[in-house]
């Protein structure tokens, strides 16, 4: 490959054209610019008629598989180096190492260096920050580098994610390689950590940046390896919900996942030089004129640009959903917007798919020449709409009159299809055109594709597709074996699995029934034996049926010995589910928070009429009672040990919980907690985590609809089901790692965080069976826990199921660190999190309802919230938070004082656990032995 002299090295081929290499220094001999011709330029031979080709160059192909690739792949080694993600190359960064617990987890910090960059982002994106894309590096000046200056001086450099958007390379602006000193462009970043992730991290990021409204990565450009990878399998797990309006009759919510949908599709590239930003003009088309959205990062935010060094050819996608409100409803249906970063004539192949793909191309460009013309000429058996954008100030004005006056009919334009934006002083009227443009496209009869049709496509044009590996293959049609045989969902629970429906319920009644005894003081030993004899007979039964074909494929899953399909499998399984619950006809998405009481604005879930979905906590539940029974039967002596058959199961189940998966801890269906099941895990965990094994216990509570599992996402990057009326109904658990270098300071090695999930009825439940089941739940997981959050909609929102478990913890003189969490749901999001003294926010409970809770509990005396739960004004406080949408659903994104918000709660709450302020932490035998006497 030749070099400039001096040792620079030329521009990547991207952009390079024959004037560029006319006018570069004269250092370049002439023979060496022959060469470089042959490799960077498009050279193109004319076919029978008016057809034409284009290939890279007339040299040999020694040029182009060596000498070309080898600056590539220099430039992208050296971009993983700065940013210290070499080590992730072959063993990929996974989900689990994102989420650990360190001392960043504590403080609001900057990056100081390009090798923080990539957990910088990771942090703030867990924390569905709205401000992750503009990343700031802070760097330490040593105090001899600047004379005259103070030490730790520090000086800033803004790092931005769009570069030179739409503005053409030239040879001009082909720079070194970053150094640890300048900034790093956030595309160069992103697409740096999606190469060093798994399939899993890639999917939970682009599910963060979804809720942030970011533009999200479709086809992600690999220099190092010579291919692009269309990202299906990371787009998958995306749902959104919007608001459908068929021709005739009613319009209601639809929710499904965001690849199955088929839609029109509208994509902008630039086509050499243009002085129109694409990017700019997508967020304006997909923004109400009142409230402007910066979907995709464009190049004047902020101040100035850096440039892509590995980021050109990505290629990003964003959705517009109405949400029926006539005010903020851009368009009347779903539309995909795509948007190409770099030239279309260095990225053709990626230009070519979005042709195939596509409802309409607009193409911006302020010069059309030859090369560009013969591009698209190559383009006119397509049947793609094809639309112009020019300026009027740039470029060659009767060149691009003559080119576009042969384009026209050869790509089935009209003269109404070259639009000219004539000043920035425009925007707003030529915005309205191109939506009014958009909706005339969406009218007519045109190309609607799903992300599944596009990743089709871009099979055929031989593009890998990040859902065709083996693994994932593999469990996908274990996943489908299981589904296709689930025609009716309760039918299937009743028939398939059997042992967790009506013979659980009575299981767990009777031994109830039996605790309550053993309280009681000194029952009669024959009604002791009796209820005894009663939980074997039903267990027998239990035991005496075999797992049935769909459950032990399911045990054959998760049993994988590949960790990856065993991982892919499980999320097969939870997609393969939740579709089928969305084909069900069910009430609106929106129907849990519109379920008001009459009184202190509870929700009531004892009025929710549709049963709960089929998930993969049932087929973990039916493992879980196989286990349960055997074990029963075998400390009874009614079964010989040797006779076991289910003692791997727990195990199972707990790489399930190492991998980030939810574990139910109490059953949805009973409001039970299987005992032997869960102290079975338990002894496993602490089997594997060994000498890491001290734990601290979080949880949280609440009444369904204010945000306790989503509080949960936000804080600890968790997987808890969140938004969704049909969620599960038990309580959950997941585990958090502390780093080694932190557990010390921290004083636990991992933190258990319990999520209630939706079985805490609304506050007026004050009697019967349910606020018994209720009150002792609740007790039991604050009984466990070392600090809780109880999540409340309003001042006076406080069930008394909690309030009765607040009272017996008091008389145990076992009390968690309290963090009492007022949601703004429905309000504007304010600007920032108020945290208040517990002891001057006690409110009043409603008349009757203390007495009676404190009646229960045999405690007098008590009148107030305050007194209940503000004991230690140290330990426990009260936060109001913002709302967590900034705007209207299913478009806001989450509000920035939302995501700050959590965050200072969650520093508090680690804060409080390094102090020692939320009791003594657990190992896990400890916790075992709690769980038994709770």
């Amino acid at each position: 490959m030749p070099r400039v002299a001096g040792g620079e090295r030329p521009g990547l081929a991207r952009g390079l054209r024959h004037s560029d290499l006319g006018e570069v220094a004269p250092e370049i001999k002439a023979s060496e610019r022959g060469t470089a011709l042959a490799i960077a330029d498009l050279e193109w031979r004319e076919m029978e008629g008016d057809d034409c080709e284009f290939h890279y160059g007339d040299g040999s192909n020694e040029a182009q598989d060596s000498d070309f690739p080898t600056v590539e792949r220099s430039r992208l080694q050296e971009m993983l180096s700065l940013l210290g993600l070499e080590a992730y190359q072959v063993q990929k960064l996974s989900l689990q190492d994102s989420l650990q617990i360190s001392f960043d987890s504590m403080k609001n910090w900057a990056p100081q260096v390009p090798k923080d960059l990539p957990w910088n982002f990771l942090r703030k994106l867990q924390a569905l920050n709205a401000e992750a894309r503009n990343t700031t590096m802070v760097l330490d000046v040593p105090p001899d580098a600047r004379p005259g200056e103070k030490e730790g001086h520090l000086e800033e450099e803004v790092l931005y994610w769009d570069t030179a958007d739409d503005v053409s390379a030239d040879i001009y602006s082909f720079s070194e390689l970053p150094t640890p000193d300048t900034p790093v462009n956030p595309l160069d970043l992103l697409c740096a950590l999606l190469l060093s992730s798994d399939s899993f991290l890639q999917q939970d990021i682009l599910l963060k940046m979804s809720l942030c409204q970011f533009a999200l990565p479709l086809v992600l450009p690999d220099s190092e390896n010579h291919y692009h990878m269309f990202l299906l399998w990371a787009l998958r797990g995306l749902v959104r919900t919007w608001w459908s309006q068929p021709m005739r009759g009613p319009g209601s919510f639809k929710e499904d996942s965001v690849v199955l949908p088929r839609m029109p599709t509208f994509t902008f590239v630039r086509m050499d030089v243009s002085s129109n930003s694409k990017s700019q003009l997508l967020n304006a088309i997909l923004s109400p004129s009142h409230k402007p959205r910066d979907c995709f990062w464009h190049r004047d935010l902020n101040l100035g640009a850096s440039p892509r060094e590995i980021a050109d050819g990505l290629v990003e996608i964003s959705w517009f959903f109405p949400s029926g409100r006539e005010d903020v409803d851009i368009f009347s249906e779903p539309v995909a917007f795509i948007n190409l970063r770099g030239d279309i004539g260095t990225h053709w192949l990626q230009f070519k798919l979005l042709a195939d793909i596509s409802s309409a191309v607009f193409i911006l460009t302020d010069n059309i020449s030859k090369k560009e013309y013969k591009l698209l000429f190559s383009m006119k058996e397509s049947n793609t709409k094809y639309y112009f954008i020019l300026s009027p100030y740039r470029g060659k004005r009767n060149s691009n009159l003559r080119f576009l006056n042969k384009l026209i009919p050869v790509l089935k334009m009209d003269y109404s299809h070259v639009l000219v934006k004539v000043s920035s002083t425009d925007n707003e009227s030529f915005v309205r055109r191109l939506q009014s443009i958009v909706r005339c496209v969406i009218r007519s009869p045109c190309r609607r594709v799903s992300v599944e049709d596009m990743a089709n496509a871009a099979r055929k044009l031989g593009l890998r597709v990040d859902e065709d590996c083996e693994e994932c293959q593999k469990a996908k049609e274990r996943m489908e074996k299981i589904t296709r045989k689930i025609r009716d969902p309760d039918a299937y629970r009743r028939e398939e699995l059997r042992l967790q429906g009506e013979a659980w319920r009575k299981v767990a009644q009777v031994e109830k029934e039996l605790s309550r005894l053993q309280w009681a003081g000194d029952p009669p030993e024959t009604c002791r034996s009796e209820l005894r004899g009663r939980v074997l007979e039903l267990r027998a039964q239990q035991n005496s049926l075999d797992p049935t074909w769909g459950l032990q494929e399911f045990i054959r899953g998760v049993s994988c010995p590949s960790l990856g399909e065993k991982q892919y499998f499980l999320r097969w399984m939870e997609l393969g589910l939740a579709r089928l619950a969305q084909q069900r006809l069910r009430p609106p998405p929106d129907t849990l928070l519109s379920l008001r009481a009459k009184h202190c604005g509870a929700v009531d879930t004892t009025e929710l009429l549709w049963p709960e979905p089929l998930g993969v906590e049932h087929f973990l539940r039916e493992m879980g009672q196989f286990y349960e029974a055997e074990s029963c039967l075998v400390e009874a002596g009614k079964l010989p040990a040797s006779q076991r058959r289910f003692t791997h199961f727990p195990g199972l189940a707990l790489e399930l919980l190492l991998q980030g998966f939810p574990l139910e801890f109490v059953d949805g269906a009973s409001l039970s907690v299987p005992l032997r099941w869960v102290t079975g895990l338990l002894k496993e965990l602490q089997a594997r985590l060994e000498r890491r094994s001290r734990l601290v216990v979080l949880s949280v509570l609440g009444v369904p609809g204010t945000g306790k599992s989503t509080l949960l996402n936000t804080m600890f990057g968790l997987r808890f089901a969140a938004g969704k009326s049909s969620s599960p109904r038990g309580a959950f658990m997941q585990l958090v790692e502390v780093t080694e270098s932190f557990s010390q300071d921290l004083g636990c090695d991992h933190i258990l965080v319990i999520d209630s999930g939706g079985w805490i009825g609304g506050a007026l439940t004050t009697a019967g069976e349910r606020f018994e089941l209720e009150a002792s739940l609740a007790t039991l997981i604050m009984g466990l826990s070392n600090v809780t959050v109880v999540s409340l909609a309003e001042t006076r929102d406080v069930p008394l199921a909690l309030l009765h478990a607040f009272l017996r913890l008091e008389t145990s003189g076992h009390t968690p660190s309290y963090q009492f969490v007022y949601q703004n749901l429905h309000g504007p999001s304010a600007g920032s999190p108020q945290l208040r003294d517990g002891k001057q926010c006690p409110e009043p409970l409603s008349e009757g309802g203390l007495p009676l809770a404190c009646g229960e509990a045999r405690v007098d005396g008590v009148r107030t919230l305050a007194n209940v739960a503000f004991g230690d004004p140290e330990k426990q406080h009260v936060w109001h938070i913002p709302g967590l949408w900034h705007g209207v659903p299913p478009m806001a994104p989450v509000s920035l004082g939302y995501s700050e918000a959590i965050f200072e709660l969650k520093r508090c709450m680690l804060e409080n656990i390094r102090n020692g302020l939320s009791n003594q932490n657990k190992n896990i035998q400890q916790l075992i032995e709690l769980v038994r006497r709770l």
